[in-house]
């Protein structure tokens, strides 16, 4: 899969020097004069993160992040800036940054921190799919399903489930053999897993 960088500076120089270091470690690159520009291309659905200016003419580097978080983009950040002070530093950490460097940057620092940042990146990407396909997998459920579902992950066996819906164990046995494979559950605690994803709440027995 192929993993990107991002970098947004308006300083050309400074961004020059980025794209080749980080070209030339083997890196895919993208980058961007300005934020207006970024933001002009959807963002690809393969591992990426930013390399972001903290100062820019039009838009500082927290309106960037913010703005990402209206648009539900799940990027890591690494701040770059001519100064940098404490404050600004912790503020940056607050508004979710991975890292935060004063130029000139240290190259062997940068690269650990893109390659950390392309790590997370891959990590909440494989999670986001995950995430879908569990939720794509819950709707095949029926009304019946969903009860059986919240009942076996609350701890309830056959019998007891049986019994807070009103129907015999083996009925209650063959919904939930059918929430397993539905689920794609090999066991309860793969279940349980799956439901936590989801947020399902357990069902407690009346």
């Amino acid at each position: 899969m192929d993993r990107i960088v991002f970098v947004v500076d308006d300083d050309d120089k400074v961004r020059a020097s980025l794209v080749r270091l980080l070209s030339s470690a083997g890196y895919t690159v993208t980058d961007f004069p300005s934020a207006s520009l970024f933001f002009g291309k959807p963002l690809p659905s393969v591992p990426c993160c930013l390399i972001l200016d903290m100062k820019m003419p039009v838009s500082n580097g927290f309106d960037v992040v913010r703005k990402l978080e209206e648009k539900g983009d799940a990027i890591p950040v690494i701040f770059i800036s001519g100064y940098g002070t404490i404050p600004m530093t912790v503020q940056a950490m607050k508004a979710g940054a991975r890292e935060f460097f004063t130029k000139p940057i240290h190259s062997d620092q940068l690269l650990h921190a893109v390659e950390e940042a392309l790590a997370a990146a891959e990590k909440n990407l494989a999670s986001r799919a995950e995430h879908a396909a569990s939720t794509q997998r819950l709707e095949k459920l029926t009304p019946r399903e969903r009860e059986v579902l919240e009942l076996a992950i609350g701890g309830l066996l056959n019998k007891q489930i049986a019994t807070e819906l009103g129907i015999s164990e083996i009925t209650a046995k063959v919904h939930k053999r059918r929430v397993m494979d539905k689920m794609e559950a090999k066991t309860l605690a793969d279940l349980v897993r799956a439901a936590e994803r989801l947020q399902i709440s357990r069902a407690r027995s009346r």
